[in-house]
């Protein structure tokens, strides 16, 4: 993994724990009922976390697949993030820069979908040291189809309790 042990910031903070987080969401209809799973991994402990929504878009369940596994961190952290989502990744790594430079506009000059996301996602990740990882969904790479499989199985539970008038 890439992230490294006491990684110093550019504030001169140091970064004592290093984590790797596996991130992946999906959507039953776009929009459509969507959830996220997440995979945390540091030293010999694993966490795993999903949630799921209503009306929402994949690439909303991308990005709170991130969110929600930032938000669960305490302290700073070396975390390096695994998205088989492009829009995830080129987001925060090539994209974002620019879009802040435009007031939240695209290069068509068009807004931003997911602002808000967008800037909890940006928010959560000045707080570690971050690195992105883009890994190829669905092709055989354990965590990645756990994490597909946790965002499925939070959809299925709520399509579940709607049925059951709960």
């Amino acid at each position: 993994m890439k992230a490294k042990e006491n990684q110093k910031s550019e504030t001169g903070t140091h970064a004592t724990r290093v984590v790797v987080l596996y991130s992946d969401g999906a959507c039953k209809g776009n929009p459509g009922v969507g959830g996220y799973g997440v995979i945390l991994r540091c030293d010999s402990h694993e966490r795993e976390i999903s949630g799921a929504e209503r009306n929402t878009t994949n690439n909303r369940m991308e990005l709170k697949a991130a969110i929600a596994g930032l938000e669960t961190l305490q302290g700073r952290c070396a975390v390096t993030i695994f998205t088989d989502s492009q829009y995830v990744k080129k987001g925060m790594t090539e994209w974002i820069k620019n879009w802040i430079a435009k007031g939240w506009r695209t290069s068509d000059r068009k807004p931003v979908l997911n602002r808000d996301l967008w800037e909890q996602l940006l928010e959560l990740t000045k707080k570690h040291e971050v690195a992105w990882e883009w890994v190829r969904g669905h092709a055989g790479d354990e965590l990645n189809e756990r994490c597909d499989l946790l965002a499925n199985r939070a959809i299925e539970e709520l399509l579940c309790s709607s049925n059951n008038g709960r």
